[in-house]
């Protein structure tokens, strides 16, 4: 039982392998075509890179400075004791998308005019221009300038002097225009053509391109174009990436991207500092009112009564009194402070607020310097962000609870101030009360002074800090320090070699895979012999390849052609399938198909032919009485034959038989006349006697019928076969119609079946084939005979 089951499994492996070789065979026939493919590929990818566009890769490297994770810059640090630089951390990917933003991209575009692009016409392809072109287009129309969709203009330069412009269309828009004027186009408005200094006579008779571009889709180009990412996950540092036809553009867009980032980052810098210098500027105006009233005051004061000094016994008291003093001036200072600042809290939305300013108490100075942040931060994200970006909500909550924390705490501190100088005037009142004995002008006269004193301190110190503004406008530094120049590199990251051609390679190989599927998958032809093993149980006898030559017959002694060596194997063949016929007289051999067209006569006439030369006597009989094809495939004119035969009982065997030069020892008798009933004729007992007759003449009557799908006849007659050959044509009959034989063969309605499959590809042969030693091609027509399509796909 085990050796049965390893015998099965042995068995079926070996039909894998059969099967697979054959499906490996059904295409390395065809390898010609896959050579064509390959061929016809790589010249397509050899077409394709000699004349696309090159694509050059530029890029550039930038450092996000991070003053907390760096420390301050070497430039800020002279000035950290002001107390007007601090530190801000900033986020890499917020970082990235500014730099990707609208706002950046469009400063770019605009800069560079990327939107107007200059193309040079070429004989095979067109090539940009950048930089050295000789004309110069401008828009004179600003409200044009953002254009609704692209537009494009041909210029023929004619002269020094002189060109054609034509539109998309190439319609004529102005005739010999000259270089400098003011022309006018429905889509862009006015607009004028220059000369440039790389103008020369050798631009003469050129055609330029140029083509407009809207800016909203440029911007979006270039967007789409720009990469950034970071160098890695723990550093600050960016490269931007960019591809051109152009590396000079490429190098100068990266250069602007970075310098327009720059300039938008110093901007936001300064949005404290410039607020905070109007504050002080606000305040300076109207302290300096106030002292100027005070001076005032003074000077009215002494020229009025007199007074140069003050009484050395008020000196005493003043001196005891100069701490108090000191101190209800910066109580008095921080309070104008505080009031100021609250003011100005109240007051704006959501804006900048002053910084720097001195406060005693570090948590409000804190407070504002985190007020900022989170409002330049907000400003930044809204130019990348929308409003409803839950980063930007976040930041929104956040800047109006410090703001609300702000006042709360401006607030106390502003009663606590308040409490502070009412103290200190109270304590001054005391002192006031000790120099009662000073006269009541020269106590006015302190008055006034003391209040001159206050003032004058409050401007002093707003002066001061007006300064330290200044110079933090000054020396606010980009946030991005960059450390590699913009570079292109020379050789084109697009298209690569390499890859154009590999995949140019598999798609050679592709394409005829395909195509050879596709046909062989719609392909219903009956082709090998595989094809009928699977489809039917009838024995197989033999296939017979295809001729090349022109000849009838391809069966003589000299013969060694492919298709005789097949008719040879035959015939071979045909005697162990007749050994089992009990028959001592003449066997006969039916030969019938499915349809006609599949080559009955032809192997008829051939196989009795092979079995002539084998010193037998063969008799040849066209039984086909409805289409008789024996006379004509030999090329002779109808004659006599079994339909006389069958209708007059006068006429004998011997009358109707003949032979052809080729066929000396081969008797053909011919199907005769075409009756009206053949198959009645058929049923008669002249058949009868026909069939004994030739028996005992001849040692292999050979019986030319009619097709069995389409007619009767040949199942009227089959009782007199001892064997039938049921030819069937390659590439020709349908695999469907192998039923009919089937069924005929199931039901034992035709005695002794076997098919042979005629004209049959050697090529197809999976394997096997013919010749013993001559080749396929000996005996057959000559190869440099064949038509040039043959020998390519043969």
């Amino acid at each position: 039982m085990n050796n049965q089951s390893n015998n099965y499994i042995q068995q079926i492996e070996e039909n894998d392998t059969i099967n697979i070789r054959a499906e490996l065979e059904k295409y390395l026939i065809h390898w010609k075509w896959f050579v064509l493919g390959i061929l016809l590929a790589l010249l397509g990818a050899y077409l394709y890179l000699r004349y696309v566009t090159p694509q050059y890769s530029a890029s550039t490297t930038i450092l996000i400075k991070n003053d907390k994770k760096g420390g301050l810059s070497e430039e800020l640090a002279a000035f950290e004791d002001l107390g007007i630089v601090g530190g801000s951390n900033k986020n890499i990917d917020n970082e990235i998308e500014i730099l990707k933003s609208r706002k950046i991209i469009n400063n770019v575009v605009e800069k560079l005019n990327l939107n107007i692009t200059y193309v040079s016409e070429g004989r095979v392809k067109n090539s940009e221009i950048y930089k050295i072109c000789p004309i110069n287009f401008m828009l004179l129309d600003s409200l044009k300038i953002d254009l609704e969709e692209n537009e494009l203009f041909f210029i023929d330069v004619l002269s020094d002097n002189k060109f054609n412009i034509f539109d998309k269309e190439d319609n004529l828009i102005k005739k010999e225009a000259t270089f400098g004027d003011t022309l006018s186009f429905e889509s862009i408005g006015q607009f004028s053509i220059n000369k440039t200094s790389y103008f020369d006579n050798e631009h003469i008779d050129d055609r330029i391109n140029i083509h407009v571009s809207s800016l909203n889709n440029t911007i979006d180009n270039y967007i789409s174009k720009l990469s950034i990412s970071p160098i890695n996950k723990n550093a600050s540092v960016l490269k931007l990436s960019l591809n051109s036809a152009v590396i000079e553009k490429a190098e100068n867009i990266l250069d602007e991207i970075v310098t327009q980032y720059n300039k938008d980052a110093i901007s936001d810098k300064n949005q404290v500092s410039n607020k905070t210098n109007e504050f002080i500027a606000d305040r300076l105006e109207n302290i300096g009112k106030e002292l100027a009233i005070v001076d005032n005051s003074v000077s009215n004061f002494k020229k009025k009564n007199n007074i140069t000094d003050i009484q050395s016994e008020a000196q005493l008291f003043l001196e005891s009194n100069a701490i108090n003093r000191q101190k209800l001036i910066d109580a008095n200072t921080q309070l104008s402070l505080v009031k100021g600042l609250n003011s100005e809290l109240t007051t704006n939305t959501e804006d900048l607020l002053p910084a720097n300013l001195g406060l005693q108490d570090p948590n409000i100075a804190k407070a504002i310097g985190e007020y900022n942040e989170l409002v330049v931060k907000k400003n930044r994200l809204l130019k990348s962000a929308g409003e409803k970006n839950i980063v930007f909500i976040e930041l929104k909550d956040n800047i109006d609870n410090i703001k609300n924390s702000l006042k709360s705490s401006l607030r106390n501190q502003e009663k606590s101030l308040q409490l502070n100088v009412d103290n200190l005037a109270r304590e001054a009142g005391r002192f006031n009360s000790k120099i009662s004995s000073i006269p009541s002008k020269e106590r006015e006269f302190l008055d006034i002074a003391r209040q001159q004193e206050i003032i004058a301190g409050l401007y002093s110190y707003l002066l001061k800090k007006k300064e330290e503004t200044a110079i933090s406008l000054a020396v606010t530094v980009p946030n991005a320090k960059i450390i590699d120049k913009a570079y292109g590199f020379k050789s084109p990251v697009s298209p690569k070699k390499k890859t154009i051609y590999l995949v140019a390679l598999l798609l050679g190989l592709l394409f005829p895979f395909i195509i050879i599927y596709i046909r062989d998958l719609l392909d219903t032809k009956v082709h090998t012999k595989r094809d009928i093993e699977e489809q039917t149980t009838i024995p197989f006898l033999g296939d017979v390849p295809h001729s090349e030559t022109k000849e009838k017959i391809v069966i003589n002694s000299d013969a060694r052609s492919s298709t005789a060596e097949a008719f040879r194997l035959i015939r071979t063949n045909l005697d162990f399938i007749l050994s089992n016929v009990n028959q001592e007289k003449g066997k006969t051999i039916f030969i019938t198909s499915t349809t006609s067209g599949e080559g009955k006569s032809f192997i008829s006439i051939n196989l009795a032919a092979t079995l002539a030369l084998s010193g037998k006597k063969v008799l040849l009989m066209g039984v086909d009485l409805r289409a008789p094809k024996v006379t004509e495939y030999l090329g002779i004119p109808d004659r006599k034959g079994i339909t006389n035969f069958i209708t007059n009982e006068d006429i004998t065997l011997d009358s109707l038989k003949f032979r052809v030069p080729e066929l000396k020892d081969l008797d053909i008798i011919a199907s005769g006349a075409i009756p009206p009933n053949p198959a009645e004729l058929l049923m008669t007992g002249r058949i009868s006697e026909l069939f004994n007759e030739v028996r005992n003449d001849y040692d292999y009557i050979l019986v030319d019928t009619a097709p069995v799908n389409l007619v009767t006849d040949t199942l009227l007659i089959s009782k007199y076969a001892d064997v039938f050959l049921y030819v069937t044509r390659a590439n020709y009959l349908d695999k469907r119609m192998l039923t009919v034989p089937q069924t005929l063969y199931k039901d034992k309605k035709l005695p002794n079946m076997a098919i042979v499959l005629n004209d049959t590809d050697m090529n197809r042969g999976y394997g096997y084939g013919y010749g013993y030693g001559y080749g396929y091609g000996y005996g057959n027509v000559k190869d440099d005979q064949k038509p040039w399509y043959k020998k390519i796909f043969s």
